[in-house]
């Protein structure tokens, strides 16, 4: 055996004679010596200290114990090859010896060369083995490592090995599993029948294939907990082809269903999105034309006639319809922002009228509202639709009863966290419950879209990420602290604002429409919304060009000569959309003005391609806003009157 350096031998034998006589012969050999020793527990030392390639040992020796005990210590410890020296031969020591598993014998009186050849063989063979018992430490860590779960299984079907994931998803370790029937550690069963499902080990030992586990099955752990798996067994087969044994690898689908489950149910949202925009834009469009003509009616009545409060009441009706519309859009976020100044305190309030009818009469509702101002900028739907989340969610966390506070207050010296700067005014409002509170864990997780701890069918994990995500747009700021059995508290913090809130005009009172002498085209779907829009701004003095698409809109401008000083469309139509008929005929006619008109948008409103401002008039709407609105684009500042590009 060649090598790099001499190899270092330990001798261990009770006569000295004998000892430096093999001294000797080693160093002609071209071998170390280390050390020598007599006695079998100074013997185990030296290998600690010295650390041979190779023991000579000497069965019998002077002190406690002999060369058979001191090679089995040498072999647990320092997995040093050992080869035997001894002239007894015997049946009953051989027997002994063959437990130390040893690397050869070597027989007294011996000669040189069988003394080089069994140093040699044993250090081969020694060699051998440390390189198969890497091989196997790097099987076994790349089996403990990787992030499925795997059984081995004997001819038999006995279990030989679990990995740790194993041991974690079955509840059984090692050690216990050992030499146990893989039907008692891994006990599985069909999750819709509860019938045990065919072991899948025993398919293979009687098959010879690899057999995989038919969907929903379930593996019941040995502390009764259950875990959906997916898995595949395939058959150890050795040199001569013969199953040998079977091995399971198996892993917990429960994050995969999870996902599955949020994909299935982002695709339903999208679907009654769809359905929800759809159905909210002919609806608009039935409010605006309802309401439209309602509000008409009415200002043409004198003030004493018995058909002013019928309208009126259809004029609620109207109002009622638009409400809830704009919820319906809401849950699917389709909703035109309309930020705008008002009460937090009124906010929060009339969330609460309606609140109170689904709040169990085990629930006490405390509220606690500022003296302050609190009024905000911010879309009044929007905070509605935070209230009512964090509400519910407080009464869904006290199954029993408990406590609802509400309180709102009002700050002045904001300490400067993202987004409000230093010292800036705030208003906030606490939702505390004396609920079933959260552990750490949940709190990690409470904004992420999905995320619910409640039973499946029984939450979409939306309402919070919902919270968090109006909270954020609004330029504010939410935090909860919460711990297991003591409840949770919610803040809401929003920029405060100084500036006063406009009285609204008192409904039914009238007032004259502003009016106007410019050329607008009128571009709506909706021919009952379109001919109430054009009798209003006729009305008012304007000169209307009609169009019921988008592409007779773009046809009508090509082969128009005069002036058009203001396009007002609706944003959804069929063939060409608004937008791209605003594109269009800004490309033809340089500085007109655009009004949209729409009750909802798959794409925010916020600048054109061009850098223009975009001005949006919401369904429904009544005379009196659409011809204040359209005053109020065309009275903008333009630096170039409309011209033909």
């Amino acid at each position: 055996m060649t090598t790099s350096s001499p190899l270092k031998i330990l001798i261990v034998e009770d006569e000295l004679i004998i000892a430096a006589d093999i001294a000797a012969r080693l160093h002609r050999l071209g071998y170390t010596v280390v050390g020598q020793t007599d006695q079998a527990q100074e013997a185990v030392r030296l290998v600690g200290e010295l650390h041979p390639d190779l023991v000579l040992m000497d069965i019998r020796l002077h002190g406690e114990g002999d060369g058979i005990t001191a090679a089995d210590t040498i072999r647990r410890q320092y997995f040093v090859p050992v080869v035997y020296l001894t002239a007894h031969a015997d049946e009953a020591t051989l027997q002994r010896a063959k437990v130390t598993e040893p690397f050869g014998y070597v027989l007294k009186p011996f000669a040189e060369r069988e003394l080089r050849t069994v140093i040699e063989m044993a250090l081969y063979r020694h060699a051998a083995e440390r390189r198969l018992q890497e091989s196997e430490r790097r099987f076994a860590t790349t089996l403990r490592s990787i992030g499925d779960a795997v059984v081995a299984t004997d001819a038999a079907g006995r279990v030989t090995f679990l990995n740790p994931v194993a041991e974690q998803l079955t509840g059984w370790k090692l050690d216990d599993a050992k030499g146990k029937p893989l039907s008692e550690i891994f006990r599985i069963v069909n999750e819709e029948t509860r019938k045990p499902v065919e072991n899948p080990v025993e398919k293979v030992l009687a098959t010879g294939r690899i057999v995989g586990l038919a969907n929903s099955t379930v593996l019941i752990s040995r502390d009764g907990r259950e875990y959906p798996i997916d898995d595949c067994a395939a058959p150890i087969h050795d040199d001569a082809g013969q199953v040998t044994g079977v091995v399971l690898v198996f892993r917990d689908v429960t994050e995969e269903r999870r996902r599955e489950a949020e994909l299935l149910q982002a695709q339903k949202m999208e679907a009654i999105g769809r359905l929800a925009g759809g159905i909210a834009h002919d609806f608009n469009n039935l409010l605006t034309v309802i309401s439209g003509y309602t509000v008409l009616l009415r200002e043409g009545l004198g003030a004493d006639s018995p058909w002013r409060d019928a309208l009126e009441q259809i004029e609620t009706a109207s109002r009622r319809g638009a409400d809830l519309t704009r919820q319906l859009l809401a849950y699917c976020r389709k909703q035109i922002i309309q930020p705008r100044l008002c009460s937090f305190n009124q906010l929060v309030n009339d969330s609460l009228k309606m609140l109170r009818r689904v709040l169990p009469a085990t629930i006490e509702l405390i509220t606690e509202f500022t003296t302050a101002d609190t009024t905000i900028r911010a879309d009044p739907t929007q905070i509605d639709q935070v209230i009512v989340n964090l509400v519910l969610n407080a009464r869904d966390a006290m199954p029993d009863g408990g406590r609802l506070r509400l309180a709102t207050y009002r700050g002045q010296a904001w300490p400067g966290q993202d987004p409000f700067p230093a010292g800036g005014p705030y208003v906030a409002v606490e939702v505390t419950d004396t609920g079933i509170g959260m552990d750490t864990a949940t709190l990690a997780r409470i904004w992420e879209p999905f995320f619910t701890t409640k039973q499946l069918g029984h939450g979409t994990g939306l309402g919070l990420s919902t919270v968090y995500g109006i909270v954020k747009q609004s330029g504010g700021h939410i935090v909860v602290k919460s711990r297991p059995g003591e409840g949770s508290t919610f803040t809401v913090t929003l920029p405060a604002v100084t500036e006063a809130i406009a009285t609204s005009p008192t409904q039914g009172v009238t007032s004259s429409f502003p009016q106007g002498q410019e050329t607008i085209l009128l571009v709506d779907d909706d021919d009952a919304v379109r001919s109430l829009s054009a009798m209003v701004l006729r009305s008012c003095g304007y000169k209307i060009l009609e169009a019921s698409s988008g592409i007779e809109a773009a046809e009508m401008v090509a082969h128009y000569d005069d002036t058009i000083h203001l396009l007002l469309t609706d944003l959804v139509m069929p063939q060409m959309s608004g937008r791209t008929l605003a594109d269009i005929v800004r490309s033809q006619i340089t500085g007109i003005k655009v009004l949209f008109m729409t009750g909802y948008s798959e794409v925010p409103l916020t600048q054109s391609p061009g850098g223009e401002s975009v001005w949006c008039l919401l369904k429904p709407f009544t005379p009196q806003q659409l011809a204040e609105r359209v005053r109020e684009v065309l009275d903008q500042v333009n630096p170039s009157s409309p011209a033909r590009g």
